[in-house]
């Protein structure tokens, strides 16, 4: 069947769920770009753990893998059980791991208060944590907050039954919210206000005054400062860095969940994602935050495989389903497809019914028939 004929047939066929409702496929970008990774497949983000037995784990775990999952996200401490289950059904098994914020960690909020990032109203997260109260940050730019970062991942990854670490968490404060969460919040952000911009910690005043010769304290405009944005773009840059190498140091592959895009990491956030040494990249392409549509997603995920056209990371469009009917799902991920996804990852395993798993199914069976076709 050629490759016109399948499109037709999959819209009015048994890919019935809007699998290519946008009229097909683009000639070269979307195939040309999703021929690079052949095992195109999804994630699946596992925080709250419900209470399964191993037989349950493993049950869904086989559905999960018949329905083209290849791994799982898993958060909290290593579980043998869930680890083992995972493997019997073909999938990997990785550790979702908060990094720089640090709320719940109860030993550096007792022992290291001054590793909190401070606001440029001089006010630390631990004590008065903005937005909410769970975001409570350490600075990425102390050598003993990144040390003991390294061995807490380092012991992580020691864990033979782990495939790989996931990193999460891993930037500053936002600054800025995405625009869908201005309400909820009850603030119009359109700058940078002091109380949400971080760290003008001593040891971020002293390390960028010692490579520009300003404190950044005086600056005229710190949200306009293009020396400030790079130094807190590579404080973060090089905790990813020194991460990635304990956990590869172990045999264990390395990912990170960040924002949307790299251009909207870095202005609020503080990350540039598209320059980080790990393997996958899950930016989390939550539509209903920053108040877009589906289609947006589509865009998101050409932005984020352009900017990493030159890096060995692989981009896995995260999306979140509690926003995505199942037919909106199936949409969703042909998108991230044509756009040239390596994958994708859903948030998270709560919301997920039978019918979103069947959506993903069906679209997935698609997409390999379309990818098996022979080129021209």
């Amino acid at each position: 069947m050629k490759r016109r004929e399948f499109v037709s047939t999959a819209a009015t066929g048994a890919l019935g769920l809007g699998l290519f409702a946008s009229g097909g496929l683009p000639p070269s970008t979307g195939l040309r770009l999703a021929r690079r990774s052949a095992d195109f497949g999804g994630w699946l983000w596992i925080g709250r753990r419900p209470e399964k037995s191993a037989a349950e784990w493993g049950e869904l775990f086989v559905r999960l893998a018949g329905a083209g999952f290849q791994g799982v996200l898993v958060g909290r401490a290593f579980d043998p059980v869930m680890a083992d289950a995972a493997h019997s059904a073909g999938l990997e098994y990785h550790q979702w791991t908060w990094i720089l914020n640090r709320a719940g960690d109860t030993w550096a909020r007792e022992n290291h208060p001054e590793w909190f990032t401070v606001s440029r109203n001089g006010d630390s997260t631990l004590d008065m944590p903005p937005y909410v109260d769970y975001y409570r940050w350490v600075c990425p730019s102390r050598a003993p907050v990144r040390e003991y970062l390294a061995d807490l991942i380092d012991g992580a990854a020691a864990e033979p039954g782990l495939d790989g670490i996931h990193l999460d968490y891993i930037r500053y404060c936002d600054v800025i919210l995405p625009r869908g969460l201005w309400a909820k919040y009850d603030l119009v952000q359109d700058l940078e206000l002091p109380e949400y911009d971080f760290c003008y910690c001593e040891v971020c005043r002293g390390q960028f005054e010692d490579r520009t010769g300003r404190d950044p304290f005086e600056l005229d405009d710190p949200s306009a400062d293009p020396e400030w944005a790079r130094f807190r773009w590579d404080s973060v840059t090089r905790v990813v860095t020194e991460l990635s190498q304990v956990t590869r140091a172990r045999g264990k592959s390395v990912s990170a969940a960040v924002f949307a895009t790299p251009a909207l990491a870095r202005k609020l956030v503080r990350q540039a994602w598209d320059e980080w040494p790990v393997d996958r990249l899950f930016p989390m392409l939550y539509h209903p935050a920053y108040d877009e549509d589906i289609p947006w997603i589509g865009r998101s995920v050409e932005e984020g495989v352009r900017a990493l056209e030159s890096s060995r990371a692989e981009l896995n469009a995260g999306l979140y389903l509690p926003a995505l009917a199942p037919g909106d799902l199936a949409e969703a991920i042909r998108l991230t497809w044509e756009a040239g996804a390596a994958g994708f990852s859903l948030f998270d395993l709560n919301p997920l019914t039978d019918q979103h798993l069947a959506a993903v199914e069906t679209t997935m069976r698609g997409l390999r028939s379309v990818l098996l076709q022979p080129a021209g």
